[in-house]
């Protein structure tokens, strides 16, 4: 890995190159455009490879992966071509330390990878199909660049409040995007996510500026933990930063349709004021529903809340000793997020987040 890392840019070029020409039939199963995701499904074999000691991480991880490719059209068959040229890149892109018993190693690791994720597709196909469609029913924009998307999947889409799905939108196809559910599971089955056009983000772009009622979308199968454990009377701290107030608000609802009443502290992040597009319906919730308490957090320019950064202001409120705690948003407040809590006592076994990076951001799209 060492060897790899100062050239890993012209090894993935490499694999990907060799993977097409010997394999033409495969290069439909990737996005026309790839310069925003081609080293995915590389760093994420090379990832795995890290973990292979760890059998519960690896396991756990690579059946959502193996889930989650059917929607490429991934089948068992395309397993050993991609290892071949795997193999293939390392070797000559490490050679100092490529001998037999590196490829050996390799050779074992890459078969149990790919057995794994094989296993779990199979399993899955007996019971899920490999997308969904969804229509857009609803559209509402609820600021120059944030909109909120409300689609009717074309069967029951089993999920649980705090997850998120993949997305595909008509205008990109094989491009897929991580969204969090916004709600709760719904009696009519309806789904709504919170969406920000970000700077050259196609998918993003397309759902904000470009998507209307009557469009289709495909979603992937559901994925994540930040979901409530209902089996404990612990409350529940929740930092939500910019559009990661969505999966938080299903947070919320999810524990008043359980019906126990247990505190839940809110603290709504952005960087301006205006940029709270969705402070009333937390605040309507906060009404509806004695046991919570919403916060809103500004870190630039005035304010009628809270003025800061979001973890020092959470830090000024705590402690938090019978809290678990939830996470949603950019990266970095999600990093500097955990780092407070874990510094003002709670245990890291009760911070649940999904930051979509590293292990999770490998896929072919």
């Amino acid at each position: 890995m060492a060897e790899l890392e100062p050239v890993a840019d012209k090894a993935t070029s490499y694999f990907y190159a060799l993977l097409f020409i010997r394999n033409p039939d495969l290069r439909a199963l990737f996005p026309v455009a790839m310069d925003t995701q081609r080293d995915r499904l590389f760093k994420a074999l090379l990832t795995a490879a890290r973990h292979a000691d760890d059998a519960v991480t690896l396991t756990t991880y690579l059946s959502r992966l193996g889930r989650g490719h059917r929607k490429y059209g991934t089948r068992p068959e395309h397993y050993p071509a991609v290892g071949e040229c795997l193999l293939a890149a390392l070797a000559r892109y490490a050679p100092a330390t490529w001998n037999e018993a590196t490829e050996a190693a390799w050779v074992r690791t890459y078969t149990a990878i790919s057995q794994i994720m094989i296993d779990a597709a199979a399993e899955d196909e007996e019971q899920s199909p490999a997308w969904w469609q969804a229509e857009i029913v609803r559209h509402e924009l609820r600021t120059p660049d944030i909109a909120v998307v409300t689609v009717r999947p074309d069967q029951p889409y089993p999920f649980l409040a705090g997850q998120y799905t993949t997305l595909e939108t008509p205008w990109w196809p094989r491009v897929w995007r991580h969204y969090s559910f916004s709600a709760a599971p719904r009696p009519d089955g309806l789904l709504s996510f919170h969406v920000k056009a970000v700077p050259a983000g196609w998918v993003s772009g397309a759902l904000v500026h470009r998507a209307r009622p009557g469009d289709v979308l495909r979603l992937g199968p559901p994925a994540g933990s930040m979901i409530v454990d209902h089996s404990t009377d612990n409350g529940l701290l929740c930092l939500g930063g910019g559009t990661g107030i969505a999966p938080i608000k299903a947070l919320v609802e999810d524990v008043a349709e359980h019906g126990r009443c247990r505190p839940v502290e809110v603290f709504y992040g952005a960087r301006h004021a205006g940029d709270l597009y969705d402070i009333d319906t937390m605040l309507q919730l906060q009404r509806a529903h004695n046991w919570l308490s919403v916060r809103p957090v500004v870190s630039d320019g005035p304010t009628r809340g809270l003025s800061g950064e979001l973890p020092a202001i959470v830090r000024q409120y705590g402690p938090w000793p019978a809290y678990d705690a939830y996470l949603s948003g950019p990266p970095g407040m999600i990093r500097s997020g955990v780092d407070t809590l874990v510094g003002i006592g709670i245990p890291s076994h009760r911070i649940r987040h999904d930051e979509i990076g590293g292990l999770m951001a490998a896929s072919p799209g």
